[in-house]
């Protein structure tokens, strides 16, 4: 539900360039979809626009935006959502359309950090999302200023002197807010690594579990730990860490076990910008950190590739070097013919193909842990 009581009907709008394959359109806007749901609105209509780019000002051209107000306003739909993140310029004079007709505008990073707001409960979580909106909003705050100032270019230069001076101060505004939250995340993060440093003196290996959103990390977590977690099937449902005790047998004959501890954070989604990314580094901290990752991948997934070259990269963004291993979650989705494939495509040594759902093959999770760390 919206802030002021009302449900968010969303009109989602996406510009690709022509030779973008129609499958590949349709899985972003099934992603974009996705985060409507999340969010809890529900979505009126989607439409998608080929071109080479997007109109500078517009983001769908002129034409475009009025034939879209006109059609939102005959379905009642109170939220126009671009899949794309627009610039400042574009923002500012879309906002101008549409503001005559009470219809909000959002770009996909909006509606990201509205999940993120609406999932965080923790202190630190809350702290997160509040640096990541800041990020998100600052460069907007800055253009709006440059549009503004145009506007009353015309105008007297006390009315242009007006604008500058309201940017400038919302700028500082933000700037030391930013440092504000900075400092106190800090302190989250400087007692998380005296925790770790506590495991490693106890010799208590970490495991880090990483993944595309809403592909079983927090399902393999409750496995394999019983930690009792809620494991959604919504994109986001996690947004901070949870750890969870896993006992592995090291020596059947001497009885000795292993305790490890498994983490579970945010999972990743495309064109993430690296700021937001940023945001969250002191909840990724104890990913980076760990001994090992665990890569969840949806077997099932038409764009697997696609998926898995996303997290790498993400990964890469926050530098954690050490050894991934990719864990293939739902098997009990592939016929015999695309686990094949699977095993064909991807055979490096150490991959894991299981089904969370089933608990097929879990034990090999815990023979891999062994043999890496």
């Amino acid at each position: 539900m919206e802030e002021t009581g009302k449900q968010l009907k969303a009109f989602l709008v996406d510009v690709v360039t022509k030779d973008t394959n129609m499958e590949i359109l349709a899985d972003r806007m099934h992603e974009l979809e996705n985060l409507v749901d999340t969010y809890g609105g529900i979505v009126i209509l989607q439409k998608y626009q080929k071109k080479q780019e997007p109109d500078h000002r517009t983001y769908v051209g002129k034409g475009k935006l009025e034939e879209i107000i006109f059609e939102m306003q005959r379905l009642e739909a109170n939220t126009l959502i671009i899949g794309n993140i627009l610039k400042p310029r574009q923002i500012f004079y879309i906002q101008e359309k549409l503001h005559p007709f009470g219809i909000d505008i959002r770009d996909r990073v909006d509606l990201i950090l509205k999940i993120f707001d609406k999932h965080a409960t923790s202190m630190e979580a809350r702290l997160q999302v509040e640096l990541a909106a800041i990020r998100h909003m600052g460069p907007r705050i800055y253009g709006m200023g440059i549009e503004l100032g145009r506007q009353w270019g015309g105008g007297s230069g006390a009315m242009r002197g007006l604008g500058e001076t309201n940017t400038e101060r919302m700028k500082r505004h933000l700037k030391e807010k930013m440092l504000q939250i900075e400092k106190e995340l800090h302190e989250y993060a400087k007692m998380r690594k005296l925790h770790r440093e506590s495991r490693i003196r106890k010799w208590m290996p970490t495991v880090g579990i990483v993944g595309y959103t809403n592909t079983g990390k927090s399902s393999l977590l409750n496995v394999m730990t019983k930690k009792g977690i809620l494991a959604e099937n919504k994109l986001f449902a996690t947004l901070w860490t949870h750890v969870g005790k896993l006992y592995i047998m090291t020596n059947s004959e001497t009885g000795q076990w292993q305790e490890i501890l498994l983490n579970d954070t945010i999972g990743f989604i495309r064109d993430l910008p690296p700021k937001l990314i940023k945001s969250f580094s002191s909840t990724l901290e104890d990913s980076i950190e760990s001994n090992l990752l665990l890569h969840i991948i949806d077997a099932s997934d038409p764009f697997i590739d696609e998926r898995i070259s996303i997290v790498n990269n993400i990964l890469d963004e926050i530098w954690a070097k050490q050894k991934r291993i990719m864990v293939f979650n739902k098997i009990d989705l592939l016929d015999k013919i695309q686990l094949a494939e699977i095993k064909k495509h991807f055979p490096q040594k150490g991959n894991v193909r299981v089904s969370v759902k089933e608990g097929t093959n879990l034990e090999n999770i815990k023979k891999v842990i062994i043999e890496n760390i």
